[in-house]
This record gives structure tokens, sequence and C-alpha cells, in this order.
């Protein structure tokens, strides 16, 4: 007999399309997707990249999925085991949590959340929102934690252990190492005018105020050397700050604006050190997307995957706006990259969806006990 459970998510996300395919694929569960929007499944607006964005990658293919405002929501949740959760911020899924609680189905939470990246503020503001997530919890009789950081965020809320489930924000590490080879890396490399012998220092995502990258931009600057003795800075993706940092930057600094899923593994693999130094970053996937491709990280101490992906092999961590501090990672970084490149693919593989699906199955037989 299979385990029906009903996943609720705002929309159809790049990064959780290949993990749904797994679980619908695995026969403990009879998975159904419903989605509060479908917008991203085409072409649209994205308001962080600035740009037009349509992905290269199947989102809503391999799994039974639907808009929540298509279905009967109420015999939906009904003929449930679970309703797994992601986030509590919307009506519908406020709705959703209420109904399930209501028809006696359990809750299964996962969300983003921990103090560092999202912080309560000062009473009594800090006091209104505590009481508001706790009403929330309350509702729950499971949390999926994606990280160590997030466990302790649920344990702050009286949450005890045997409630909580490892379930690893992960991507498809397959999908990465699989196309980030030597031969990609030189494509990438040669259409941007690289050097073969020449090092690459990454930054890919959004070019927005809370990602920081001016201050990757300014550590760069401050490197010894010439720009022709430096690394190359390789600034994938776009946003508000685009125009700024071309400004700002010179000879060495290669924009190369918005790149889908399926080109990202070419381009992290021709680097030789990926940088992601956001302040409050809950997680930062691309963490796990370098990685996946062979490729050391540098993180600042606000990024939520810096805890349990980074360590002494597989990058470094640096103080969030620590310029100087940056700039010395980044030296070390870029003298150890093999190394730490080696590591990291290798640490990588322990955080996968396999590691999601077991947390799932623990969260399932929780219910069942």
């Amino acid at each position: 007999m299979t385990f029906k459970l009903v996943y609720l998510v705002s929309h159809p996300i790049q990064y959780q399309a290949p993990l749904l395919r797994e679980i619908a694929a695995d026969s403990f569960f009879d998975l159904e997707v419903l989605f509060e929007d479908d917008f991203s499944d085409g072409a649209y607006r994205d308001k962080g990249f600035a740009v037009d964005v349509h992905w290269d990658v199947p989102l809503r293919s391999g799994y039974k999925n639907a808009l929540i405002g298509d279905v009967d929501l109420e015999a939906t949740v009904r003929g449930a085991d679970a309703v797994w959760v992601h986030g509590w911020q919307s009506a519908a899924l406020k709705r959703a949590i209420s109904l399930a609680r209501d028809l006696a189905t359990p809750v299964w939470m996962r969300g983003e959340n921990w103090i560092g990246a999202m912080p309560d503020g000062a009473p009594p503001m800090k006091w209104a929102k505590r009481l508001y997530r706790r009403r929330i919890f309350d509702k729950c009789s499971a949390f999926l934690a994606i990280g160590s950081k997030n466990k302790t965020y649920y344990k702050d809320y009286g949450i005890p252990d045997n409630r909580i489930f490892s379930m690893p924000y992960a991507v498809d590490n397959a999908f990465f190492s699989a196309r980030a080879t030597p031969q990609a890396a030189a494509e990438v490399r040669a259409r941007h005018g690289i050097g073969a012998g020449r090092k690459v220092l990454l930054y890919a995502g959004k070019l927005s105020r809370r990602k920081h990258p001016e201050l990757l931009l300014s550590a760069w600057q401050s490197l010894a050397g010439s720009a022709e003795e430096k690394p190359i800075l390789l600034i994938v993706g776009d946003g508000e700050m685009r125009a700024a940092l071309e400004a700002k930057a010179g000879n060495g600094v290669i924009f190369t604006g918005f790149k889908n899923q399926s080109e990202m593994p070419a381009y992290y693999a021709a680097a030789d050190l990926f940088a992601l130094i956001a302040e409050r970053e809950p997680w930062g996937l691309a963490v796990n997307e370098a990685m996946a491709s062979g490729t050391g990280v540098i993180v600042s101490d606000e990024v939520g995957a810096g805890f349990d992906l980074v360590d002494e092999q597989t990058g470094i961590v640096t103080p969030a706006g620590d310029l100087d501090g940056l700039t010395a990672a980044i030296t070390l970084g870029l003298a150890r990259s093999g190394d730490m490149g080696r590591a990291a693919a290798a640490k990588i593989q322990g955080w996968g969806f396999a590691a999601d699906i077991d947390g799932l199955k623990a969260a399932a037989r929780h219910v069942a006990s």
C-alpha cells in the first residue's frame, strides 16, 4: 500500500522538479503536487534577474500535478495520508494547513527559515511574529529540516527532535556532474576569450544588493597584480545592479548576462572558485550546484549552506561584509582550488535526493506509529 502524499507549493521551481520526479518514481509514495500558480512554466519576467526567463528544463513533467484552484482541496486533503507544505505565508497554504488540521490529516512543514537569515527583529514585532509562527507550527505534526540551522530554528520554537526529519536542500547532483565536463568548460572559456591556464573566479546569481556582487568586485580589484595577472572575474546573471557594476569594472571582468539551467554546469566547470557572499541567505542552492560541478566555494557566514557543506576541505567561510577577509579568502581559495573542487564534488554526493526521500519516509513512518 502506498503512502498518499499531497505537496503544496507556490509555483513550479526548477530546483524542485527533478526531486518531485524522484519521489513520484518511488513505489513507497503516491505523490500529488498542487501549485498556487504556474507562471514559471513558460516565459515570464523575473523581477530579481530583471529579464524575461523561460526555463530550459521541464518543470511539470514526470509527476502528478495541478493548480490548487482546479481541484477540490477539501477532498484532496481528506484523502491524503499527509499534506506537505513549503512555507506558510500565502493564504492558500494557510488554508490548506487549517483544513488538514480540521480533517485530522497530518501536516508536514518545510521552510527555509533560520534566525540569521530571517531575524525576528525587536519587540513588540518580535513577539507578534513568534506568536504567529507558533500558531502555524502547532498545526503541524512533522518538520522537514533543510539543514542544521533550519533544524535549530524549529527547536527554538519547542519542536522536539522526534518530530524533525532531515530533508536536505539539494539539487540534481547528477545533472550538474554529468554536464560539468572539461570539454564544456573549455567551450565556455573559448566563448569568452579566457585562456586555458587563466584562473577564474565565478559569481552566479541575481545582481541584487543582498547578494553583494559589488563587494566581490571590490575584493577582486584589491587582489595583488595587474588586471592581466589577476584571475578573470566571471559574473553570470543579471539584475538591478548590473549597470553600476559594469561602470565600475574594468579589464578582467566579464559579464555574461542570465544563463539558463542547462548552461550553468559548464560555467561552474569553467571556474576555479565560486563565491556567494550574500547577507541573510536562507540557503543558497548555487553552492550545491558549484560543488556538484567540482568547484570549490567561498561563502559568507550568513549563507545557510555554508554551515553544512563548506569546511576546510571544500571551501572557505568569510565574515559577511568583510572586504579584507574576502580578499584573503579569494587568494587562498585560488591557490587551493584543485583540492577544494575535488573535495566539494565528493562531499555533495552525500547531500542529495536520496537523503530527501529517506527523510520523507521517516516522516511517514512517524505518522503511522
